[in-house]
């Protein structure tokens, strides 16, 4: 079941966006929030290499943690406001959508790899690509805490649904079996499940035939749909996707390694590259 979301957020202006696609799928599945926000430790602001006197470093160390419980209490304060807005209550996990904020030091992506393992999902930000923000973030969340994470467009509006209708990409790999594992619940809850398929399988036992077999025992309905030719697979996944006006894709990421897909643009990258609507990603 979902009943734990992790959104990891900072100053960079993206954390309202991602958490109102969190509180989306939050109120579909009854589940609980837990904000985080993490700040820097005051000692790995000191100069590197460079020797400071003990009563300066003593008022460095002083003053970095002054700002940062000004900061930590400005980010509660926005996110109160926030969740609230979102039809959030504030609280623990219990019964019905909840949120809770987390404030911890360290590097976000240490905070991710550890906090992101005892999630059921991971919210992040779209990488901006022409800021450079945000590519660590995924990449820890996607390769490290091993759960889903859902990658959330910019918008200027919050989504009005999400996991109502979700397509699921799938070729027969075992990252396209993977991810369907791994999002058994979000497809348990969802209205509409639409299958995209090219309709190349990867061997005996991994048709679409099979899948839908499979999703058959859990009690999920789900429809098919080939792709259309012309594009690369990953417009053709997103085409797709708005096509049958679904709020999410589904998808295995990084059959390659990051790096490989990276330098030579495999299809998770494309996807992480291009696509304007909220992905879900399993690894």
């Amino acid at each position: 079941m979902l009943r734990k979301i992790l959104v990891p957020v900072r100053g960079d202006g993206k954390g309202d966006n991602v958490m109102a696609h969190a509180a989306r799928l939050a109120q579909r599945h009854g589940a609980h929030t837990e904000v985080v926000h993490c700040r820097a430790r005051p000692e790995d602001l000191m100069p590197y290499g460079v020797p400071v006197p003990a009563f300066m470093r003593e008022q460095i160390v002083a003053q970095a943690r002054a700002v940062a419980d000004q900061e930590e209490a400005g980010f509660r304060r926005a996110m109160e406001v926030q969740a609230e807005k979102l039809g959030l209550t504030l609280s623990p996990p219990g019964i019905g959508p909840t949120a809770a904020y987390v404030e911890e030091e360290g590097r976000q992506i240490d905070v991710l790899r550890r906090r992101g393992r005892l999630a059921d999902l991971i919210a992040v930000a779209k990488p901006d690509r022409d800021r450079n923000l945000g590519f660590n973030t995924l990449r820890a969340a996607i390769f490290n805490a091993n759960r889903p994470v859902l990658m959330c467009p910019p918008r200027e509006e919050p989504p009005v649904e999400m996991g109502a209708s979700v397509t699921v990409a799938w070729n027969g790999s075992a990252e396209a079996a993977r991810a369907v594992h791994q999002t058994l619940s979000i497809l348990a809850g969802a209205d509409r499940v639409t299958i995209l398929s090219n309709g190349s399988d990867a061997g005996s036992g991994t048709t679409v035939a099979d899948l839908l077999a499979y999703l058959d025992v859990h009690g999920i309905q789900a429809e098919v749909e080939t792709l259309s030719a012309g594009g690369t697979v990953p417009q053709q996944l997103l085409a797709a996707t708005r096509a049958v006006s679904a709020d999410a894709l589904i998808m295995g990421a990084y059959g390659d390694s990051h790096e490989r897909e990276t330098l030579f643009g495999g299809n998770t990258q494309q996807i992480v590259d291009h696509s304007d609507q909220p992905v879900i990603f399993c690894h």
